[in-house]
């Protein structure tokens, strides 16, 4: 079994992801000793969102599309109400969060970014939870959704909110350690 300190871990985000559920668990994963990547659509910084106005900036290592899915071991993804709307409507992050779920990778998804998950096709039959303006999204996909600050399927993680991200990064850690899993087709 995989330990933290030796994990990859690959964020992906755009500009308007939610402040804190980047950087909690960038700063926390990394605490642990795991090499984490931040990869933005075009490789370069972008702008996160902070309550009712822009944030800070985060550089980026890497574009979406220049990730490698066999490089890492798990794939976070941030909410907020902008970043996931943007990233589910380009086809190359799209088709690279489903590489992610076909390989067996943990992937995890905080707020608004289980709507990535829905666009991947990977909710149906699988128990879920969300921000709660869009659990009816999850709902009407076929996702089994829960009201609860974690929810695992088969190693894909959701959470509700900035609240959860204690319980958020502790289950990455935990799923982690556990190593790849298995899953059904959504």
């Amino acid at each position: 079994m995989p330990k933290i300190s030796e994990a990859r871990i690959l964020i992906m985000a755009t500009n308007g992801f939610e402040q804190s559920e980047l950087e909690v668990p960038l700063n926390k994963l990394r605490e642990r000793g795991a090499d984490v990547r931040v990869a933005s659509l075009d490789g370069k910084p972008i702008k996160g969102w902070k309550e009712k106005d822009w944030g800070t900036e985060i550089n980026a290592d890497l574009k979406i599309s220049d990730a490698k899915v066999d490089d890492y071991i798990a794939l976070v993804l941030p909410g907020g109400q902008i970043n996931p709307d943007l990233l589910r409507a380009d086809k190359a992050t799209v088709a690279k969060i489903k590489e992610f779920l076909s390989s067996g990778k943990i992937v995890a998804a905080i707020c608004h970014a289980p709507w990535l998950l829905i666009e991947a096709g990977a909710v149906k039959g699988r128990e879920m939870t969300s921000y709660h303006s869009i659990r009816t999204d999850l709902a009407n996909a076929g996702a089994q959704v829960v009201d609860r600050e974690v929810a695992v399927s088969d190693g894909i993680i959701t959470s509700r909110s900035p609240e959860d991200l204690e319980a958020f990064v502790a289950k990455i850690v935990e799923e982690i350690e556990e190593g790849e899993h298995r899953r059904r087709a959504a």
